[in-house]
């Protein structure tokens, strides 16, 4: 597959923020080497500067890496992942054939129950 600078930038303006810190953050071992400084600059034309970038990748904790060293993405959506779960792989999204592993981020994991006091 070859690397299209200019659907990169396409596909950078219409990302949200958030996602893009994701990219620059904890995808940043996936990303073509070329997609890194128009991320960045397309970041600092919305006002991140590089104190965020920081914050966000440390507000992003200990996301699970690939072997590559990229983090797993969520199962249901883009965000990094932060937790394995185990869960049922469906046929045609109804009928369960087999438990595989998931991968959830912190808005799609499983909640952790409370201690009672």
């Amino acid at each position: 597959m070859q690397f299209d600078l200019e659907r990169v930038r396409a596909n950078v303006r219409t990302a949200g923020t958030e996602d893009l810190l994701d990219r620059i953050t904890v995808y940043r071992p996936a990303l073509e080497a070329a997609a890194i400084p128009v991320i960045v600059e397309e970041l600092m034309a919305r006002g991140v500067d590089a104190d965020d970038i920081l914050e966000h990748e440390r507000a992003r904790g200990g996301p699970i890496l690939d072997p590559a060293g990229a983090a797993r993405p969520c199962a249901l959506c883009r965000k990094p992942a932060v937790t394995r779960e185990w869960g049922w792989h469906r046929l045609f999204g109804r009928l369960p054939v087999f438990p595989r592993p998931y991968y959830l981020c912190s808005d799609h994991r499983t909640p952790e129950e409370e201690d009672p006091v």
